[in-house]
């Protein structure tokens, strides 16, 4: 059985019809554009009865992009559990931000 982050590996390669998806990586790999960068950036926890009964990983997913018209962040946002967060440019690419829960 496949683990959470590798199914989500696989969910956000299928999105953008590439592998060029990223988790956490060190400042030594070089990006190829376009691309997803995502990060575990903390967990939400349901209780009931002093008693932890769901967790979601929420995770900061970037897409970097030289189109700044990409249809990537729109099918991001079609994702459950998604949100956007913010836009910036960087170098003359394109950085849509969202925060992800899976």
């Amino acid at each position: 059985m496949a683990k959470p982050r590798e199914t989500l590996q696989t969910l956000l390669e299928g999105l953008l019809d590439s592998r060029n998806v990223y988790y956490q990586p060190p400042e030594s790999v070089k990006l190829s554009y376009p691309c997803i960068v995502y990060e575990r950036s903390g967990i939400r926890t349901d209780s009931a009865n002093n008693k932890i009964y769901r967790k979601y990983n929420r995770y900061t997913v970037t897409y970097i992009d030289e189109d700044p018209d990409s249809e990537i962040p729109n099918k991001l946002l079609e994702l459950e559990y998604c949100g956007f967060d913010t836009h910036f440019t960087a170098d003359n690419l394109n950085h849509d931000v969202f925060t992800l829960y899976f």
